[in-house]
């Protein structure tokens, strides 16, 4: 596409989820995550450029060769942004299971299915209170 003035080496998100494959949806998700910036026009439209399109396509090379998810990749960026994430995920993938010392073996199975069963509880006391009422909705 050539163009003259301000848009000149630009894609609209439209032109671009055309000629990426990526819908436009998708687009802003990839870039709500922070998997891509494009630039903006002075209106606020974005902007995809050559370097973008690139980005957007070497994205699309990653998740097939790798049968990743965009989930996946905005996971990984989070992991490189976020100390203190990185170091929790890392601990917990390095602990081994280990008994608590003030449960004896023969309680640890059942000790266990307590805690799993507070902390679904716990997760779904959490999700109801985030559901909309008929108040609310």
């Amino acid at each position: 596409m050539v163009r003259s003035g301000p848009l000149q080496d630009a894609l609209t998100i439209h032109e671009a989820a055309e000629t990426t494959g990526w819908s436009p949806r998708m687009l802003r998700y990839i870039e709500r995550n922070g998997l891509i910036e494009p630039r903006r026009s002075p209106a606020g439209y974005r902007l995809y450029g050559a370097a973008e399109l690139q980005r957007l396509r070497t994205l699309r090379e990653l998740l097939a060769e790798h049968d990743l998810e965009l989930s996946d990749v905005g996971f990984a960026m989070r992991m490189r942004r976020d100390p203190a994430l990185r170091e929790a995920v890392e601990g917990w993938l390095d602990a081994k299971p280990e008994r608590p010392a003030d449960v004896p073996a023969a309680d640890w199975l059942s000790f266990e299915q307590e805690k799993h069963q507070r902390l679904l509880e716990a997760v779904r006391a959490r999700q109801q209170s985030q559901e909309p009422t008929p108040e609310t909705a």
